[in-house]
């Protein structure tokens, strides 16, 4: 339980350092800004480094990826702490993770789900971050809000949720989608 308490109070952190404004506009892309030109100067690397090659993003700091999850939930309309959740069982907030199935990322896209949401860079933990939230924002919307289904879709695939009119009876796809409402619900 230590671990997920952990993870709860980066989200409240990362939560309060970059909520929109009195503007309502968030300073999260300034901050990146703002870290990006330190690395290129010769700053000590704590935020994302801009590259394109999956191994320059192989120790992006946790804190970066869940800022950028943050970012990305907002944008898309969903809970940060369910798109955490939801990376955090995926990969560990790992940017460089590969599955035996060859999800990629932080959010483990699959090649072809990616690219249907538009991402062209799977390794590139923005653009992976995107698109997994946004599918995930999708997958919502397909099941009326049911989290519970668009998890067990996000595993499993939509279709086989549809097929089984519920979290289909994969142990993996039980397992996970209680693992990530664990979290959430912490």
């Amino acid at each position: 339980m230590d671990g997920i308490s952990s993870v709860l109070q980066r989200i409240a952190a990362i939560e309060k350092r970059f909520a929109p404004n009195s503007a309502g506009e968030s300073n999260f892309d300034d901050y990146l800004r703002t870290a990006n030109n330190q690395l290129s100067s010769g700053g000590k690397a704590t935020a994302v480094q801009s590259a394109s090659s999956a191994s320059a993003w192989k120790n992006v700091p946790a804190a970066s990826l869940e800022g950028m999850i943050y970012a990305a939930a907002t944008k898309y309309g969903v809970d940060p702490k369910l798109a955490t959740a939801v990376a955090t069982v995926e990969s560990g907030l790992t940017a460089d993770a590969v599955s035996p199935a060859g999800a990629v990322g932080v959010m483990q896209l699959m090649p072809d789900t990616a690219k249907a949401l538009g991402v062209r860079n799977l390794s590139d933990p923005r653009e992976n971050i995107d698109g997994g939230v946004h599918y995930l924002k999708d997958l919502l919307s397909m099941f009326q809000g049911d989290a519970r289904k668009a998890l067990a879709a996000y595993n499993a695939g939509p279709q086989a949720v549809k097929n089984y009119g519920g979290i289909p009876p994969y142990r993996e796809t039980q397992d996970y989608v209680s693992k990530v409402l664990s979290l959430y619900n912490q």
